[in-house]
């Protein structure tokens, strides 16, 4: 697509941004995968749709408040990257866009404390455990709550699991075939500590040392997906600092904080850091992957009784990262473990960071898609690699009356493993 896009004035960013914008060809391929198309069937909330949008934003002919309900309705899930013939790096474009667009927009003040009590608490494991009891305890006074912050109450969990702390080192089983370094999240520490705590010994039952840095903090992706980059930038510097040189890989164990990892030199492009954030980026690795390439060791176990599993892609690890084959071929490992697949993969469950926050009834409708092609498939239990759609997903089975399990994938292997024992 031709442009007038002034790149030079963009920043470091810029090149990336314009590349986006002159790749895609407006072929339509995108369409059939974007949730929002598929959801609202408007050419504006698509991604050939806001390639214009934001093209013309940037050249000037449109003014930001015009263009950014569009933008913000993109779920960032990245399938149109999946589909395009043209290797359109879409995620390039909109991303940065938002980071431009921030401090050029007007909010609404009930958005605006919205979007600081998200930023605020999600990437603080403490801030968020103490606004999640904060929250349970103001629900019977709902109705006098704002109804742009009603989601952050009705989305709050019935519990939170006890907290379960990391050891700094976990050892090697047996000879030892690899040392990493495992990102812990954070808010996967709150709302599903256990994921971490399986992934850590799924890798030492495979021969694999796991260094679990106490300097590391929130990976910065939510921060910057929502275009926050100076706040993104300074809580992903503390894991610039954070991670060792001498491990083999920096493994993550949630979908969206690997691909925002995996994004560091983007955001640090002109940065003084920039050097450091592309070695850190080409070492993080999601642990499906980082153990499907390794080769399990062991066997994986089995389940407690034959059942039908379903894994449910995550947009960040499938359409992001671009894996799909590796999870699938360790749950397959499993014994008395029946993969099935659900219809639509390529569609976001409706989670995608805080969008279920920010646009409920989407999100919702996305959700409840997800959960019925699931169980049209005949799923007895769904996997899947990210703590957001866990949660969707779960929310949306509960919600028709499904009694079906979800887990991440590392759980499923780790109680696999433990029966197997």
């Amino acid at each position: 697509m031709r442009h007038e896009v002034p790149v030079d004035e963009l920043g470091p960013r810029g090149p990336a941004m314009a590349q986006a914008i002159e790749a895609c060809v407006h072929c339509g391929f995108c369409l059939a995968t974007c949730p929002t198309y598929v959801t609202m069937g408007e050419e504006m909330d698509s991604p050939r749709g806001r390639i214009l949008l934001m093209k013309e934003t940037l050249e000037g002919t449109l003014e930001v408040d015009d263009v950014t309900p569009f933008v913000d309705a993109c779920l960032g899930c990245q399938a149109c990257e999946t589909a395009c013939p043209s290797g359109v790096e879409y995620g390039t474009l909109v991303t940065p866009f938002r980071a431009y667009a921030e401090p050029r927009r007007r909010r609404a003040p009930v958005e605006r404390l919205r979007r600081e009590l998200v930023l605020r608490t999600l990437p603080h494991p403490r801030r968020m455990r103490l606004a999640a009891r904060a929250g349970r305890a103001a629900r019977p006074l709902r109705r006098l709550v704002p109804r742009a912050l009603r989601p952050m109450l009705d989305l709050l969990p019935p519990r939170l699991p006890d907290p379960q702390p990391l050891p700094p080192l976990m050892p090697a089983q047996g000879a030892r075939r690899a040392r990493v370094a495992l990102l812990a999240g954070c808010a996967q520490q709150v709302l599903e500590p256990d994921i971490t705590a399986a992934t850590a010994r799924v890798l030492a039952r495979q021969g694999v040392e796991v260094a679990i840095p106490p300097g590391q903090g929130c990976c910065g992706s939510l921060a910057w997906h929502a275009g926050a980059a100076d706040q993104a930038r300074a809580l992903a510097a503390r894991n610039l600092d954070a991670f060792p040189d001498d491990v083999d890989a920096i493994v993550t164990n949630a979908a969206g904080c690997g691909s925002g990892m995996r994004e560091y030199p983007l955001l640090f492009a002109g940065d003084p850091r920039a050097e450091r954030a592309e070695r850190v980026a080409a070492r993080v690795v999601d642990v499906n992957a980082f153990l499907a390439e390794l080769g399990l060791r062991e066997p994986a176990g089995a389940l407690e009784r034959p059942t039908r599993v379903a894994y449910q892609d995550a947009c960040h690890l499938a359409h992001a990262q671009g894996v799909r084959d590796a999870p699938r071929r360790l749950l397959e490992a499993v014994g008395d473990l029946e993969l099935v697949e659900p219809e639509h993969w390529e569609l976001c469950c409706g989670s995608a960071g805080t969008y279920n926050l920010e646009r409920p009834e989407v999100a919702a409708q996305l959700g409840e898609r997800k959960a019925r092609a699931l169980l049209d498939a005949g799923a007895q239990l769904v996997a899947t690699a990210n703590i957001g759609c866990l949660t969707q997903v779960q929310a949306h089975l509960r919600a028709l009356g499904a009694d079906v399990p979800v887990l991440h994938t590392m759980q499923l292997l780790d109680r696999a493993a433990a029966r197997g024992a």
